[in-house]
């Protein structure tokens, strides 16, 4: 089966900055894949080269099947999708007449056009809004026109940059729902995102790249297993700073002890009794699963930050 997207060996120097040096993913059917990287890991360059905006050094891209070229290839153009962070967006004209002028750009028949304008509008939920200018709209509402102008030529493969940036939790939400239809008419995702949380609940897989190469790959639970594995830690709170800390556990500050278990029900219980044999009080107690984040700590070092 031909995937969506292969990038295989991307390198791209300025001068001597080295932006990509043997970075590569694929990207499979119906799949949202996360791209995740540091400030300064390559991650624009990585996606400017899939589309077509940037000349690489050495490596190849295909787009279902057909070699991606500098500045674009026609076929692909029919295939890809682009979607910016920033709106691109005409804010004196309405929803209605954005998604024509898009549709009008894609080169679609006028007759496609209108049908996907309808479709849209339902897709994106602004249908009664649809005769208003964006600049009424809120950054949620522009958000979701901005996708939908984006995918109105149906893209079987779409780059989307950071598509919940300064939106609210329901316009959020909204956003996933309609990234999910997607995948379920075949389209498949490559995400680039600086919200850990919602790539870990999303994605079905994760790539994680770092000056300018490809160093994890594989789904979060993949990685998790190839990294920080999967012990909890369980996080005592106590009612004094105690003088001293128990054997096993670790010394958190501000009254607070960890122990990082693998068993929840059996060595919590244990740990409990530590604490009441060592005459020391707990006030509260929580246990913290390992996160995306943890595992982007592990193989980078660095925050991902805007």
């Amino acid at each position: 089966m031909t995937q969506p997207l292969i990038a295989e060996s991307l390198k791209r120097h300025f001068g001597d900055h080295v932006a990509l040096e043997s970075a590569s993913l694929e990207l499979r059917p119906a799949e949202l894949l996360a791209l995740l990287g540091p400030n300064g890991a390559g991650k624009t360059t990585f996606i400017r080269s899939i589309a077509g905006r940037l000349r690489t050094d050495a490596g190849s891209i295909t787009i279902q099947g057909i070699p991606q070229k500098p500045g674009g290839h026609p076929e692909v153009a029919r295939h890809l999708g682009v979607i910016p962070q920033e709106i691109a967006l005409y804010e004196t004209l309405t929803a209605c007449e954005n998604l024509k002028l898009f549709g009008t750009l894609f080169g679609l028949p006028r007759a496609d056009t209108e049908d996907r304008t309808r479709w849209a509008l339902e897709w994106t939920g602004l249908e009664d809004r649809s005769s208003e200018p964006v600049k009424n709209f809120s950054g949620g509402m522009k958000r979701r026109l901005n996708i939908a102008c984006g995918v109105l030529h149906r893209p079987t493969v779409i780059l989307l940059d950071e598509p919940t940036v300064g939106v609210d939790p329901q316009s959020r939400e909204r956003i996933w729902e309609m990234l999910e239809r997607l995948r379920q008419d075949g389209a498949a995702i490559l995400l680039t995102t600086h919200q850990l949380d919602e790539a870990q609940q999303v994605a079905d897989r994760i790539v994680i790249i770092d000056h300018g190469k490809t160093i994890a790959a594989g789904t979060f639970d993949e990685l998790l297993n190839q990294s920080i594995g999967t012990q909890r830690q369980v996080v005592m709170t106590l009612a004094e700073t105690p003088v001293k800390i128990p054997q096993g556990f670790d010394d958190l500050g501000e009254r607070q002890i960890g122990l990082r278990v693998s068993d929840v029900a059996r060595e919590l219980s244990a740990a409990l009794q530590v604490m009441n044999d060592s005459g020391l009080v707990v006030n509260d107690v929580s246990i913290n699963s390992p996160n995306l984040q943890a595992v982007f700590l592990h193989y980078t070092g660095r925050e991902l930050r805007e």
